[in-house]
């Protein structure tokens, strides 16, 4: 049982976000050089595409809908 719902635009804002760490960590390291620039499209981008996801998503919610729970006790009225 899940215990909270799929955001799947949080999960690509995250994504993005690692990435820009993984970006300065690998240039901190010594690993490559990385232009101090290079982070804001990679940031930036990421958020974008995160809304854009997460909008979606919401549409999708609210077009499908929620299931209305069914009564089981139909002969009594309160």
């Amino acid at each position: 049982m899940l215990r909270h719902e799929f955001q799947p635009g949080r999960l690509v804002a995250g994504a993005f976000l690692v990435l820009a760490a993984v970006i300065y960590a690998g240039d901190a390291g010594g690993a490559w050089d990385t232009p101090w620039f290079v982070v804001i499209p990679v940031v930036t981008g990421g958020l974008c595409l995160a809304g854009a996801v997460g909008s979606l998503t919401g549409l999708v919610r609210r077009r499908r809908g929620r299931p209305v729970p069914r009564r089981t006790d139909a002969g009594t009225a309160p």
